[in-house]
């Protein structure tokens, strides 16, 4: 544990070049600019992915079924994050599920029906990168779905999940949350980058454009379909090492496996914690 320790507070990330209208926070910018050195980092890494891996074979034992959905601002870390969390697993157990946009037969259907076959069954663990929350984010901030199906949407979603959650689901719903400059430094990054270029799309060509438009709809998404049944956590993702650690450790805490260390899988409670109103008031959310 000193060792997490000593890289929670290790040195801070240099500041990116600056963009305007950022709002400051000096709670989340100290929790954002932590960070943790690449051999700590793997050491790390591979000590939860070897909790993870027990995680899956008492969850095979027991034929339980994991959901985990990833949601966050386009750069905001899902795809590295999922990798980590997935790479050493079962893959015969373990499915991601990333859909493409919607075909006119699914535009036509209940807007359910295209990720309910995906659902796990006994034994499995799913993890969806980006899921039904697409229609509190990217659609009707793009203009994507009308006001009457995003209103639609947000009181039947509560619903929905609650009747997950009651035939045995293990629903785990996260949010990665950057800020407007890292996002920025990481659009730019992926232009350049011709390994990273596959993840462009025409959207991110106007995510910052629409930042305030995704701000309050996922402070919306939030205070909407944050229930007791299936709450939100965010992940404060500005560093992607320290984001990918805490997401893995809150995933191990949260659902009970045997043999669980538990001071090895303790999150940071201020890198990763559960939705509040006070999130919002106090600013711990990027703006």
């Amino acid at each position: 544990m000193a060792k997490n320790k000593k890289a929670a507070t290790g040195a801070k990330n240099k500041a990116h070049a600056d963009v305007t209208d950022v709002a400051h926070n000096p709670s989340r910018d100290e929790a954002t600019e932590r960070s943790i050195g690449r051999e700590d980092y793997e050491a790390q890494l591979h000590m939860l992915q070897i909790e993870l891996v027990k995680l899956q074979r008492h969850f095979i034992k027991c034929s339980d079924r994991i959901l985990i959905l990833l949601e966050g601002r386009d750069s905001a870390g899902k795809d590295g994050s999922i990798k980590r969390l997935v790479e050493h697993l079962s893959p015969r157990e373990t499915r991601v599920v990333a859909l493409s946009k919607p075909s006119d037969r699914d535009r036509t259907s209940w807007y359910f029906q295209r990720y309910v076959p995906h659902l796990p069954v006994g034994e499995e663990l799913v993890v969806f990168n980006r899921s039904w929350y697409n229609r509190a984010g990217v659609e009707p901030v793009m203009g994507f779905c009308t006001a009457e199906q995003h209103e639609e949407f947000m009181n039947s979603v509560p619903k929905f999940e609650e009747m997950l959650v009651n035939s045995g689901i293990k629903l785990l719903k996260y949010y990665l949350d950057i800020g407007k400059k890292e996002q920025t430094r990481r659009l730019s990054e992926r232009r350049r980058d011709p390994l990273k270029q596959w993840k462009s799309s025409p959207v991110d060509a106007v995510a910052l454009k629409h930042w305030d438009g995704y701000t309050r709809a996922r402070d919306e998404m939030f205070i909407r379909t944050h229930t007791a049944a299936a709450p939100w956590s965010v992940v404060l993702a500005d560093n992607k090492r320290v984001a990918r650690l805490n997401l893995i450790r809150d995933v191990l805490s949260r659902l009970h496996y045997a043999g669980k260390k538990h001071k090895l899988i303790a999150p940071d409670r201020e890198i990763v914690f559960e939705f509040s109103q006070d999130c919002l008031d106090s600013g711990r959310l990027a703006r």
